[in-house]
């Protein structure tokens, strides 16, 4: 079983220096794989990435769209497939299996739905059910501050980090940080992260 994050910039035409998002996105794809044979970038501003770990691919997503929303202005929309990879290529788009049609189907929906994130797995009624938690929190993620993007994208990078640390490495107060983090919903995040694991365990 593996999971593979197929996704797109929003709105990446508005920025005329390209390269502000382009290496972000790359920063991110690479903090979560050293090894490039599991993501790629294609068609300018499309990504698709092979999350090994499936219980991690909530919070991978949830980290991407973090680092995106940095930059003022701009959005992320992934699907997030679940499945088994039946052949391994030497890039993540030579490779195949359900996970990565999951996640092809999937993307192409998203933009006639308007749903910046949905997950697919063979189990129906578990997507149904994880794609309702995902439509409540993007309430909250898809309204980001590029403040409150930078606070859970430093405190998904740094997970054992108190607050006190993470407003040195922003130079921030401990209560601006506490406030960020309640603005951008970080724990209810947490919470449903949690919750996707278990879910995910299902299947």
């Amino acid at each position: 079983m593996t999971s593979v994050i197929t996704g797109d910039i929003i709105k990446s035409r508005n920025i005329k220096d390209q390269n502000i998002w382009m290496e972000q996105l790359k920063y991110a794809l690479n903090m979560l794989s050293s090894d490039k044979s599991y993501y790629e970038i294609y068609r300018g501003d499309s990504f698709q990435y092979e999350c090994r770990d499936i219980y991690d691919s909530f919070r991978h997503a949830v980290y991407i769209k973090s680092c995106i929303k940095t930059i003022k202005g701009l959005d992320v929309r992934m699907s997030i497939g679940i499945g088994t990879k039946d052949y391994e290529g030497n890039t993540v788009s030579e490779s195949n299996g359900e996970a990565f049609v999951h996640s092809g189907e999937t993307f192409e929906t998203l933009k006639k739905e308007k749903v910046n994130l949905k997950v697919k797995t063979r189990d129906f009624t578990l997507n149904e059910e994880l794609n309702l938690y995902f439509k409540l929190v993007l309430i909250a993620m898809d309204n980001w501050t590029t403040n409150s993007a930078e606070i859970v994208k430093l405190s998904i990078e740094n997970p054992t980090m108190i607050q006190a640390e993470l407003a040195k490495l922003v130079g921030i107060s401990q209560d601006a940080v506490s406030k960020r983090q309640k603005r951008a919903y970080l724990d209810e995040i947490l919470e449903l992260d949690k919750l996707y694991r278990q879910k995910i365990d299902q299947i």
